[in-house]
Parts: structure tokens; C-alpha cells; sequence
């Protein structure tokens, strides 16, 4: 087969030789005197098409991910940049190239569904990189002598070999290369994140050092330098495809996501780089993602989830709201001290021993004494009693106090505004922890407000306080899960803390049936003993035992209640393992 030549050349062919034709039988006597030929026009520079995703997110699977990326983000390439799958320095400098002239970029190992993805693209051109090989379809014939500028062609298009000098590639290419950057091992599509597009920057591995050679077995003369090969297939003018500035690429940043990442910034797409996947996960990536105003989101690869969790991790990161530490997560990377009690009275807590800057100076005071004994952030808290047990049934029946939300709201505001957590706490009596929960929706809609469940005090219909130690079952827990997991999902809110407090083990019932799959929350179980500190380590022992598959873990030190009160020295070090929330009471 023939390389492809624009259409327009084609014709202006077939025109000429028709007028020859009819020129032929004119007598000589009447034909006009001979006209100057006129110059064949110079073809127009080659540009493909890229594609705009119709959906919010998309998550292309790890399995296939180069030829998925191209699939998505172009409609078609007239010249495609091919990788040798087995060369990671292929696929590095592929990858340069792609970025260059704005082309996808695919592995030599996808075999048909190469070749089919060749057909959808109408690519003419092949840019092999490396070792890459295009193999010839069955039915294909070669015909070299038709194509004396090409190293070979297989079907309608024609391969070339890049040049493996920089100058010799970057002229092949139709501009210059700008000094290499270096790519280390595992930071590979950093280091392409950071590559102008429409520029040819190679990227290259650092050069291992190799120990000085032994004279005694070094050859006694050097072979003599090969001259270069002449390059002789050609590449046509290309014009980089409109871009993308609609649409963000996520990618973990791990090197099996470099093609596609290079494919995704060659149609001239955003690229962010999301380690872990969530994009919540630090102030980096809600950074990025709220900086692009991206209306479509691609995750490169399964550690995106699927698409609906994708999707709205993508715009809740878009916000740009973070919590306190920074990010949308409440974990990993942090760790939380907080005063526990209520502000609307001293006998329930160290929240109403002083006013409320006084309480939000008293919180910071306590988690400074944290910093240096841990390499996460450390960050301040409250946890402020929403809902009271009481001794009698109350106007509503329920042995239960509601405090008014309003009545909260100065302190959980001002805490906010310095940087501090806040946890809502419920002691329901004969209400319902959900219906409690629903009742205090107004803080709950603030990003820095979570909530905790004190089984403690939650009755059954015909129970009262202090005869028997109250208990939840997982059920009732997982009520509030769902509905809490939707509040935040509804409203784009970072992560929110779930506390269960529990000092015996059946307080909570079946704890490891209490749901953690939903990432919208933040599930710790608080270890609330009081008492001698043997005591203490051997409730938190014994609730780690019950529930081995929970991660995040709290710890009490009381003030008055503890013989003796753990110092902030001695809670990190003796505690095991190390809380990830440790409040004062």
C-alpha cells in the first residue's frame, strides 16, 4: 500500500492528467502558446481531533490503559507514537515525543486491537520509538518501492523510526528539543506534568554509575564510531488538536499510567497527579482539582473507584473547602486533641469552664503539647455535648436534653475559624440517635463539624439511666452512617468523623458490622475506661480484639478520674497501638 498524501494533492494529480489527455488530440497548428506550469501547492499541516467526554468522571481500567486513554481522548491522529512495552526508556521518550506533537501514544503489544485502533484513529503515520514494532496485518502487502522515503508500511500507514539523537528526533519533528529532564524512578509522570505541550523535552531515567572498568580486561583499542544512520522516512507538518481545557486526567503518578497521561496532555487535557487516588486526600490535590474548573474528570486507571465515586470525590474536591490540617480527609496524616464537655455548663466538661475564646485558646494549648511526639499533624478539637442524658423523661419523654443548635453555634464557629475540629456528641436517652442527628443538620452542613454516639446513654422504650449501661446495635449505627454519608456526598463536604464511643464490649453490638465502606465518613471507635491505667490498657486491648478491622482508634485521658492522668509523653508511648484521637475530660 501507498502512504497517504492529503486529498487535495490527489486530485490536482488526476486534473493534470486529464487536461494531457485532451491536449493530445489538438492539432499543433491551434494549441495555444505553452503556459508556465504552475507550483503545486505546499500540503497543509496534519492536526487531529480530540474528544470531549459527555460525563462528569470516567475511570478508564489499568488493564489496556494506553489504548483506553487514546480511545478517549481523540477522534483521531494522523500520526500515533508507538512504545515498546518491554523498554520502560522507550515509553519514557515515546512519551516526550507524544507530548510534542500532540499525538496518543500506544504499546506495540496491543496486537488487534492496535491495529483497530489505527482504523478509528485515521492515522497515516507510525512513530516508533525504541524497539516498538508495528506488526503487518494479515492482508497487508508492503510495497517499499512506492514509498522510498518511508523505512517501511504496513496497510495505509507508514512507519517511521525515531531518531535516537535528540537534535536528529526533534528535527524529524519539525522543532527543536529543549535541554532533558531528568525522570526518576517512580516519579516518571511528575516529571511529565511538568513538560510544556507542543514542546520536545526528553525525558530520561537517571544514569545508573558504573564502577571504573578494569585496565587489565578493558579492550586495548576502542571500536571505531559508526556513522549515523541517515533518516530517511519523513513525518508530514503537524499542528497540535485543539486542546482540552474542559477536561482534567487524575493519575496516581504511578509509571504504569504514564502513556495514558501522555495521551491525555498531548489532546491538551489537565493533568493532576492524585497519589492513593482520592483526590480529597491532601491540599495538593484539592488544589489542583478546584484550580482546573474542569467540567469533566478522567481517572487513569481502578484506583479512581468507578465512576459515581469518582465523580463526586472530584466535586467535593473541587470546593476547594478544607478541613483543619489541611485536605478533605480526617485520616490519614493527622492526629486529633480535644476537650470534651459542654459549653453551656461546667459540671459537663472543661468546655464550660471559660468563655469562648478562652476554650478555643485551651484546646490549642492542649494539642501543641502533642506536636514533636508525632510526625502527623496535630490537630486541636472539641467535642461538645449536643445531647444530654437526663434523669427524668423531660417535656418530650425521651431522658434526653436537646440543647438548641443556636445555642452551639458561637463555639463550633469560632472553633472553625481557628483551625479546630469540631464533634457534635449524642446522648439520646429514648430517642433515636438518627433523629438526634438530623435535628443538628444546620452544624452538621459546616466542613469542619462531625459527630459521635454515645451508647452510654442510649435507653430502650422502657429503660432509665443509671440502672444498666445503655448499648447500640449495628444496625442503629449504620442508620446514622447512610444518612450522614449522604448529607456530606449531597453537599460536596469533605470527610466527616463518626465517633462510637465504647468502654465494654457489648456497648457496641457486632461493632464489626458497623459499615466503614463509605468513604464520605471517617469511622473511629473512642476507648472511653477511666481509672487505674492497667485498668485502661486492658479495656483498650479487649475492644482492639473485638474489633480487629477497625483503623482509626480513640483514647480519654480524664482529669480527675485516672490515677494517675496520662502525660501527652506518655499517651503516645504507652498506649498501643497510638490513638489517632485522644480527648480530655
Amino acid at each position: 500500500m501507498t502512504r497517504r498524501r492529503p486529498r487535495a494533492l490527489v486530485l490536482t494529480g488526476a486534473l493534470c492528467l486529464a487536461l494531457a489527455a485532451c491536449a493530445a488530440d489538438v492539432p499543433a497548428e491551434q494549441a495555444s502558446p505553452a503556459a508556465s506550469p504552475s507550483p503545486t501547492p505546499e500540503p497543509g499541516p496534519e492536526q487531529g481531533t480530540v474528544r470531549t467526554s459527555e460525563a462528569a468522571a470516567t475511570v478508564l481500567p489499568t488493564g489496556g490503559l494506553a489504548l483506553a486513554a487514546s480511545q478517549t481522548f481523540f477522534d483521531r491522529a494522523p500520526v500515533v507514537v508507538l512504545a515498546d512495552d518491554a523498554d520502560p526508556a522507550s515509553q519514557l521518550r515515546a512519551s516526550s515525543v507524544a507530548l510534542a506533537v500532540g499525538a496518543p501514544v500506544l504499546l506495540d503489544d496491543d496486537g488487534a486491537a492496535l491495529a483497530t485502533e489505527l482504523d478509528r484513529l485515521d492515522a497515516g503515520w507510525v512513530l516508533t520509538v525504541g524497539d516498538a514494532t508495528l506488526e503487518a496485518r494479515p492482508g497487508d502487502e508492503t510495497t517499499p518501492e512506492a514509498t522510498p522515503d518511508a523505512e517501511d508500511a504496513t496497510g495505509d500507514v507508514v512507519v517511521v523510526p525515531a531518531p535516537a539523537d535528540d537534535a536528529a528526533l526533534a528535527d524529524l519533528l519539525g522543532t527543536t528539543a529543549t535541554e532533558p529532564l531528568p525522570a526518576e524512578a517512580g516519579r516518571e509522570v511528575a516529571a511529565l506534568a511538568g513538560v510544556e505541550r507542543g514542546s520536545f523535552t526528553p525525558l530520561q531515567a537517571p544514569v545508573a554509575e558504573t564502577a571504573p572498568s578494569d585496565p587489565a580486561t578493558a579492550p586495548a583499542t576502542a571500536a571505531p564510531a559508526t556513522e549515523p544512520e541517515t533518516q530517511t522516512a519523513e513525518l508530514p507538518r503537524l499542528e497540535l488538536p485543539e486542546a482540552l481545557p474542559s477536561t482534567l486526567a487524575l493519575t496516581t503518578g504511578d509509571s504504569t499510567e504514564l502513556l495514558a497521561a501522555a495521551t491525555a496532555r498531548a489532546a491538551g487535557a489537565h493533568l493532576a497527579v492524585v497519589p492513593g487516588g482520592d483526590p480529597r486526600a491532601t491540599s495538593e490535590t484539592v488544589a489542583a482539582v478546584s484550580g482546573a474548573g474542569a467540567e469533566h474528570v478522567v481517572g487513569l486507571g481502578d484506583a479512581f473507584g468507578d465512576a459515581e465515586t469518582l465523580g463526586w470525590r472530584a466535586a467535593t474536591a473541587a470546593t476547594g473547602v478544607e478541613l483543619p490540617g489541611g485536605g478533605q480527609l480526617v485520616f490519614p496524616g493527622k492526629r486529633y486533641v480535644a476537650l470534651y464537655g459542654s459549653p453551656v455548663t461546667p459540671a459537663l466538661g472543661v468546655l464550660g469552664e471559660q468563655g469562648t475564646p478562652e476554650t478555643v485558646a485551651r484546646a490549642a494549648e492542649h494539642a501543641a503539647a502533642y506536636d514533636g511526639l508525632t510526625e502527623d499533624t496535630v490537630v486541636p478539637a472539641l467535642e461538645i455535648i449536643a445531647t444530654v442524658a437526663s434523669a427524668g423523661p423531660g417535656t418530650d419523654g425521651n431522658y434526653s436534653t436537646e440543647w438548641p443548635a443556636e445555642d452551639l453555634r458561637p463555639l463550633v464557629e469560632a472553633a472553625g475559624e481557628a483551625g479546630q475540629y469540631v464533634v457534635l456528641d449524642l446522648q439520646p436517652g429514648r430517642a433515636s440517635f438518627l433523629e438526634q442527628a438530623q435535628q443538628y443538620a444546620d452544624l452538621l452542613a459546616l466542613p469542619h463539624v462531625g459527630l459521635a454516639l454515645d451508647p452510654e446513654w442510649n435507653l430502650g422504650p422502657d429503660e432509665v439511666h443509671m440502672v444498666r449501661i445503655g448499648s447500640v446495635s449495628a444496625a442503629e449505627v449504620n442508620e446514622v452512617v447512610d444518612w450522614l454519608a449522604d448529607f456530606t456526598r449531597e453537599r460536596n463536604l469533605p470527610q466527616k468523623l463518626l465517633v462510637l464511643h465504647q468502654f465494654q464490649v457489648r456497648m457496641i453490638q457486632t461493632v464489626p458490622e458497623v459499615d466503614r465502606s463509605r468513604s464520605e465518613l471517617a469511622v473511629l471507635v473512642h476507648a472511653d475506661g477511666q481509672g487505674g491505667q492497667g485498668a485502661k490498657q486492658s479495656t483498650w486491648r479487649t475492644l482492639h480484639e473485638h474489633a480487629p478491622d477497625i483503623e482509626w482508634w480513640g483514647w480519654k485521658n480524664f482529669y480527675d478520674e485516672d490515677s494517675p492522668m496520662l502525660t501527652p509523653e506518655q499517651t503516645m508511648s504507652q498506649v498501643d497501638p497510638v490513638p489517632h484521637f485522644i480527648s480530655y475530660q
